[in-house]
């Protein structure tokens, strides 16, 4: 991401080169939820954007979880 399109604040990417990655994860999620998201331009509401954004740092956590205890992820 070219250097004056940075994002600041709360939603910039800690770690160079994990935008694609956070990108198709959010894409994944929405889709695992059923919430058709294009990109969401204007067309969610607050509370699916919210939601899609809970289920990832839901699914961050757990990953991260088993990652530090050795074990698998629960199915």
């Amino acid at each position: 991401m070219p250097a004056n399109q940075r994002k600041t604040g709360r939603n910039r990417v800690l770690v160079p080169g994990a935008e694609q990655a956070l990108e198709n994860f959010k894409y994944e999620v929405a889709n695992e939820l059923g919430i058709n998201y294009n990109g969401d331009l204007g067309e969610l509401t607050s509370r699916q954007n919210g939601y899609v954004g809970g289920e990832m740092v839901r699914k961050m956590i757990q990953q991260a979880e088993s990652q530090m205890s050795g074990g698998q992820l629960p199915q």
